[in-house]
């Protein structure tokens, strides 16, 4: 079927996606003979359509399976979407305009699955739209039963290990949420503050100022600390101290945790403003005093304060310290603050009953795991490493949420025992299904209360490997795909999907659950910003997909190195659709000629250009077996345009013109392998432009399905003749100085010329004077020794 005039690219993408699909043609082959490549996908959040985010890091890492496949690797890139936690529930409340915790459990559960069933089909088919060659049909929701099952395994895994347990503890919490949160959902942010300086009365009547932020927790105040070294207060340790608005004293303690220099040097521990005041309470055997509520308000523990939302409670301690006098100053300050990562409200400490993951006995184990993996870039590593130097709590797991994975676990009414699900019921819903046992072990009761809390959405996301793998029937199979050959993803989830993941893999294997891990970068707006909505810097990749073509997307997407923040420039889809233009004008061009192509070349530019491509090829393939897909484009772009089409292509013209039937053949042949190479060489970044050319042009020869199941090289044709080569490069450099003296001329490249003199350097220029004279149209072409120039 001949080519058109001009590529339809809508037409183009909706074809060739349709056809992958009805053709099957990433399929995983769990019965090929193949060398597996498997990849651990990240299951994008159904929260919505795909960002330019999403097709950005997607595209990167699927140039590199895409890579992968055609070296002759059966791919394992199975796809799931990641459909369980706050980010659903809130997309559901507002979708459908209910709140979770105003609707009975059972109900808020059956709508969220049935619109999860509604919107899922769309959001994926986004993903398909940019070329990603996931296998489809390997496909997991992080709620389905599948991975519900697996989730509820891991826990029930863990518990037997030893390394889950539950406890009344302080939790990080958030009151919008009103959920217990981990560590790593925290975001640091600063914020305006004020230091407020407060009188707290000694009992010989003398004033201790005290400098603090959180005026609304005097309440919760049971110690004051002031660091053993600040001689300012040695003679005040052991002594008390009477908290303002509050009829109460509390003891002056010493710790080395407090800072000298910070406020004036003696600190109020309330329980919890921080975790300093944790470690207080714990190391000096304190009384818990909590006076904030799970939804954000002072309770009774406030006094006349109770009710009152925090930051209005912090406005009426202030108002009230100043009528009596026992505000001395106020300083206004820059202050870092915790908040919740998903709703961006301040956290708070509060002590309640939650189920944890033990591993803070495990940094040292965590470190070495994140050494048997390699990174790409390999400083992203320091981001895990500080990461894991600085964490301080064990992982709570338990939220107090509507919508999630639910803890296989039930309590005996009487005695608080916790029963745990057999594996060969998972998975289960406590909250309908019955406890394994008629009666409690430890004290005979008949009556169960079922767990209401839901896992972690991270302990679930955490098993993806797992969650993918399992979808294989076969054991033998499943064995060979772990360790998983990669994990890609964006670098600001490295504390959250990456080590979350290493921990349970080591907890369950042992293992490191992969052997690469590829870290992307972000997209920002022109000007280096950070894309967000409330900026209106937004850009849509379906806008894109419309405008330009999803070759361009993703040729976007390979102009940016791993790990690197790619501002977005709509130059680089410009030069992305000019590319593929420039690639369907060239298959154009050999169209014409591909019925000539009968036989082997002996002519040495076609050895030359043969030798190139070699030489490219190489570099190509060194590029990405190191994970730099950036190098690879670079590469082959650079020689397409500049030695291929501009050289190349001009040099073989006056022998496909000829009336000699050898070389007409010589050149087409040529032609033919070369713009193949070239073509594959193309293909992961750029699908559905070298998917039309090849069904169009080299499939009747070649005989694969899809250009994207063929192999670079195929039949290893491509060699360095080392003497082509070099002649070569010579009539390289003396075609491009003729150039520039017709141009100097105001003559056309292709203006004919009688007479020239050309001086080169390297005596061998004589051996392809020939070809010279005959691409650059000069009848009568010497060659002498002499710096490069025309004489």
């Amino acid at each position: 079927m001949a080519l058109a005039p001009k590529p339809d690219f809508k037409a183009i993408d909706a074809k060739w996606l349709k056809y992958w699909e009805d053709k099957h043609i990433y399929k995983f082959d769990a019965k090929s003979k193949k060398p597996i490549y498997s990849v651990d996908t990240p299951p994008p959040t159904v929260s919505g359509r795909m960002h330019l985010g999403h097709s950005f890091s997607y595209t990167q890492q699927d140039i590199i399976v895409r890579y992968q496949r055609m070296l002759g690797k059966n791919i394992f890139y199975p796809f799931g979407t990641d459909d369980n936690g706050l980010a659903t529930e809130r997309l559901i409340e507002k979708l459908k305009n209910v709140k979770g915790s105003k609707m009975p459990r059972h109900e808020f559960i059956a709508l969220c699955l049935k619109t999860l069933e509604e919107i899922r089909p769309p959001f994926i088919q986004d993903w398909k739209k940019i070329g990603l060659s996931a296998d489809f049909s390997l496909a997991y929701s992080t709620i389905d039963a599948h991975s519900r099952k697996i989730s509820q395994w891991s826990f029930i895994d863990l518990y037997k290990k030893g390394r889950e347990y539950r406890k009344e503890a302080p939790t990080i919490w958030c009151p919008e949420c009103e959920t217990a949160i981990s560590q790593v959902e925290l975001e640091d942010v600063e914020i305006d503050a004020t230091f407020n300086y407060i009188k707290f009365k000694l009992e010989d009547k003398k004033d201790l100022i005290i400098a603090t932020t959180r005026p609304e927790l005097l309440g919760s105040c049971v110690a004051i600390f002031v660091n053993p070294e600040d001689h300012r207060y040695e003679k005040l340790v052991g002594k008390k101290a009477k908290v303002p608005l509050f009829d109460k004293w509390v003891t002056i303690k010493k710790d080395s945790r407090v800072s000298i220099e910070k406020g004036t040097g003696a600190v109020m521990c309330c329980t919890f403003g921080d975790q300093t005041d944790i470690e207080w309470y714990r190391a000096h055997n304190l009384p818990l005093l909590i006076s904030i509520t799970k939804d954000g308000k002072m309770n009774e523990n406030a006094g006349k304060y109770s009710g009152m939302k925090i930051e209005d409670a912090r406005k009426a301690v202030i108002e009230d310290l100043k009528a009596e006098k026992l505000l001395v100053d106020q300083k206004k300050i820059k202050h870092a603050v915790n908040v919740h990562e998903r709703c961006k409200t301040p956290v708070e400490i509060l002590n309640t009953k939650q189920w944890f993951i033990k591993y803070l006995d495990l940094k040292k184990r965590f470190l070495q795991a994140g050494q048997q993996f390699k990174w790409y870039p390999e400083h992203m590593r320091v981001r895990y490493d500080n990461w894991i130097k600085g964490l301080q709590w064990d992982w709570v797991i338990s939220r107090q949420r509507f919508f999630g994975v639910p803890f296989p676990v039930w309590y005996c009414k009487k005695c608080d025992e916790v029963i745990i699900a057999n594996e060969k019921d998972l998975p289960v819903d406590p909250l309908k299904d019955k406890p394994p046992v008629k009666g409690c072990p430890k004290c005979k009761s008949a009556e169960f209360v079922p767990e209401k809390d839901v896992l972690d959405t991270w302990t679930t996301s955490s098993l993806t490997p797992k969650l993918a793998i399992d979808l294989v029937k076969s054991e033998a199979v499943r064995e060979k795909l772990f360790p998983m050959d990669l994990r890609p993803q964006a670098h600001d989830i490295i504390t959250f999907w990456l080590f979350n993941t290493v921990v349970k893999s080591l907890l369950h294997t042992e293992k490191a659950p992969w052997k690469h891990a590829i870290i992307s970068g972000h997209v920002q707006d022109e000007h280096g910003r950070k894309m967000s909505k409330s900026l209106g810097n937004t850009v849509e990749p379906l806008a894109i997909l419309e405008k330009f073509s999803a070759d361009a997307l993703r040729y976007f997407a390979s102009t940016t190195k791993l790990g690197e923040d790619a501002p977005f420039q709509e130059k680089e889809l410009v030069h992305a659709q000019k590319l593929v233009i420039k690639l369907w004008n060239v298959a154009k061009f050999f169209e014409l000629w591909k019925e000539s192509s009968t036989d082997v070349s002996k002519n040495v530019v076609d050895n030359w250009i043969l030798s190139r491509i070699a030489q490219v090829t190489k570099q190509y393939k060194e590029a990405f077996d190191n994970y730099d897909f950036f190098g690879a484009r670079r590469v082959l772009e650079d020689f397409f345009w500049h030695e291929y089409c501009d050289f190349y292509l001009e040099m073989i013209k006056y022998r496909l013109y000829s009336k000699d039937k050898k070389q007409v053949s010589d050149a087409s042949w040529t032609l033919y392998k070369s713009f193949s190479a070239i073509l594959k060489l193309f293909a992961p970044i750029i699908p559905f432009i070298t998917e039309e050319i090849y069904q169009n042009l080299f499939k009747e020869y070649e005989g694969s399905t899809s250009i994207h199941v063929t192999k670079f090289d195929e039949g290893g044709f491509l060699k360095v003749d080392p003497v082509a080569l070099e002649l070569g490069n010579i009539a390289v450099e003396i075609i491009s100085e003729i150039r520039k003296y017709k141009a100097s001329k105001s003559l056309g490249p292709g203006a004919e010329l009688e007479k020239l003199t050309v001086e080169h350097p390297n005596p061998k220029a004589e051996k392809i004077l020939d070809e010279i004279a005959k691409t650059a149209r000069i009848k009568d072409l010497h060659i002498e020794k002499g710096e490069l120039k025309v004489a």
